[in-house]
């Protein structure tokens, strides 16, 4: 009886079977794929395994059941023609492959059934985590291609820049906002600036400024493994604190070239996070208050050099730093992101004066200040 081997394939990783699957491969006289550009054909051909590509030639008759399955006149035919061969070689393996669809399939199998040929499927089971990642990059490259999108051939790292900013703080938003779909799109949108600038730099007419997606990847992969011992090797870490502490030693060591107390912080990040950066520094060194209650002293102190000068203009702004850097001060003391906060406080302000602008029903500059105040506390109230 004639068999028909059909294999499953992970259309991002060619090569990659489990071991049924090339055992398939192994023992069949003929290997058959749906077109000669299938991802595996390569592999197949290093393998030394006789193969063909299958495509429909003319039209078959379109009955009423294809019409209903989805089938193409074209695709019907090349079931035909896959059933045929198993009949003349007595087994053949058919891997499926970027263009093969449900539809396709079914055919495949009512085809076989009905010409009396034996069906057999092998699963690919479990792809490995990150197989679609390969589909961005390949996307990416096409995009950037000689025939590409003229847009995406234009840009450049600096460019491209702002773009990456700008998908920041969008997924800064959807995370404050708990938006989990939200989160997944700008997390994508991320991912796709780190792929952009990579296949850029790969593409660099300078040789020593040229790397891969492989190289940024391999590169954070082998320091994540470096810097965590007490994960990957034989070191010990009882809690957070003497990770920290771990990760700033092993980072020192990788980086003997930065010698300054500061050296590595980067200036252009937003203000609130260079003070907590440039603070936390100084901390690890032993520049800090004893206590919280210090620091919060410290911001009552400022609050009150600021009240002292506050009708001097070249003074105050001096004074607003200061009272700005000791709350980061503080913030950092308990626990939190100075940048986060003042973010969640910004957006319910918005809220609250939207709620504010819509109930006072187009009388806003006939409000009082006292009606401002009750229609402000009447918004907190009703949050």
């Amino acid at each position: 009886m004639a068999r028909l081997v059909l294999v499953d394939t992970c259309d991002q990783l060619p090569g990659l079977l489990p071991l049924h699957g090339w055992s398939a491969l192994m023992s069949s006289e003929l290997v058959l794929v749906g077109s000669a550009d299938h991802p595996f054909v390569p592999q197949l051909a290093l393998a030394d395994l006789r193969y063909e590509a299958v495509t429909a030639e003319g039209e078959a008759a379109r009955g009423r059941a294809d019409l209903l399955s989805g089938v193409s006149p074209a695709q019907k035919r090349q079931a035909e023609r896959v059933v045929d061969l198993a009949g003349e070689h007595g087994e053949v393996t058919y891997l499926f492959g970027p263009d093969d669809s449900e539809a396709f399939t079914r055919t495949l199998g009512m085809q076989a059934a009905s010409s009396g040929v034996e069906v057999e499927m092998v699963y690919f089971m479990l792809r490995p985590k990150g197989a679609r990642l390969l589909d961005l990059v390949r996307v990416q490259e096409r995009l950037l291609a000689l025939d590409g999108c003229p847009w995406d051939r234009e840009q450049s790292h600096e460019s491209l820049m702002p773009y990456a900013v700008e998908e920041v703080y969008e997924l800064a938003e959807a995370v404050a906002a708990g938006d989990t779909a939200g989160m997944r799109e700008e997390l994508g949108d991320l991912l796709l600036q780190v792929v952009f600038h990579a296949q850029l730099a790969e593409l660099s007419e300078g040789v020593g400024d040229r790397f891969s997606i492989d190289d940024v990847a391999g590169g954070i992969a082998d320091k994540l493994v470096r810097r965590h011992p007490h994960v990957f090797a034989d070191a010990e870490a009882a809690d957070a604190g003497s990770v920290m502490a771990s990760w700033e030693q092993l980072k020192a060591a990788e980086k003997p070239e930065r010698q300054g107390m500061f050296d590595g912080v980067v200036t252009a990040q937003p203000a609130l996070g260079y003070a907590t950066k440039l603070q936390s520094r100084a901390a690890r060194a032993g520049f800090d208050w004893d206590h919280d209650g210090e620091a919060a002293d410290r911001v009552r102190a400022e609050l009150d050099e600021l009240l002292a000068v506050i009708d001097d203009p070249e003074r105050r702004a001096h004074e607003v730093g200061d009272l700005l850097l000791s709350v980061v001060g503080l913030a950092r003391r308990i626990d939190v992101d100075p940048e986060t906060a003042l973010r969640g406080a910004a957006r319910r302000f918005r809220s609250r004066f939207e709620a504010m602008v819509a109930n006072a029903d187009g009388r806003l500059h006939e409000l009082s200040r006292a009606e401002w105040l009750a229609l402000w506390e009447a918004t907190k109230a009703s949050e």
